[in-house]
């Protein structure tokens, strides 16, 4: 029998579902996040998944999971991520990718997710087609992270909604191949640590946030230039 807490994660999955059966949610075509405009010369040297994890919280509130990368790694070193990596040869689709890096890097059981849309996939500056799957945690209380310490040192998770205010958001700017491109900045605080979460994982969190709530953003979205993927270096 459902208990209270799962009431609001089934109406959260109905209106994924309904999402799924939209074209606009799943297009297929790649979305130019990494490439500066019109940078066609940038062509797909693999494939990646990130999942999207989201859950409701006992107030009804959306909530994403979020991930620290390790001090230790090489690249992107204790960047805010979403869970994901390239897809691997048993990988049957880019939802076994997600669901699998998950399982490997915060504990995250699969049986314990419903995914429920696939995003159109995000072109990274080094030429890597990211998939964001969307799933359902239907109950909070029953994931225990269990961290892999070489990949990651904090899980966290922030409501899903502040990816479309412009409340905790700033701009910022980087060199890529001589260009001047701006990228988007979200702050966020929880249990007295401050994270800063950008470049692709912002641009993704955005994507996903119009798509579950049905809302665009406050702000005007950025000129798609190249963004920093963690997900790249990982393999």
């Amino acid at each position: 029998m459902a208990g209270p807490s799962s009431s609001p994660s089934r109406r959260l999955a109905q209106l994924t579902r309904h999402l799924l059966a939209s074209p606009s949610s799943s297009s297929g075509e790649l979305s130019p996040v990494g490439a500066p405009a019109g940078a066609g010369a940038i062509a797909s040297k693999g494939f990646a998944a990130v999942l999207v994890c989201i859950f409701e919280d006992p107030r009804g509130d959306t909530r994403v999971l979020l991930t620290k990368r390790a001090s230790s790694l090489k690249s992107h070193s204790g960047e805010v991520s979403l869970p994901g990596g390239k897809m691997e040869e048993g990988d049957a689709d880019a939802k076994a990718t997600a669901l699998r890096e998950a399982h490997e890097e915060i504990g995250l059981d699969p049986a314990l997710v419903s995914v429920v849309t696939v995003l159109e996939p995000f072109l990274t500056k080094n030429g890597l087609d990211v998939t964001p799957v969307i799933g359902i945690l239907s109950d909070r209380s029953l994931f225990n992270p269990v961290l892999n310490k070489d990949e990651v040192v904090d899980i966290f998770d922030a409501p899903l909604e502040m990816f479309l205010k412009d409340d905790n958001r700033r701009t910022q700017e980087q060199i890529w191949m001589g260009m001047t491109v701006p990228f988007q900045v979200f702050d966020y605080e929880a249990e007295g640590k401050k994270y800063v979460i950008w470049g692709l994982t912002a641009h993704i969190l955005t994507r996903a946030a119009a798509v579950v709530l049905q809302r665009q953003p406050s702000f005007v979205e950025l000129p798609q230039g190249p963004t920093s993927a963690a997900v790249t270096s990982k393999h």
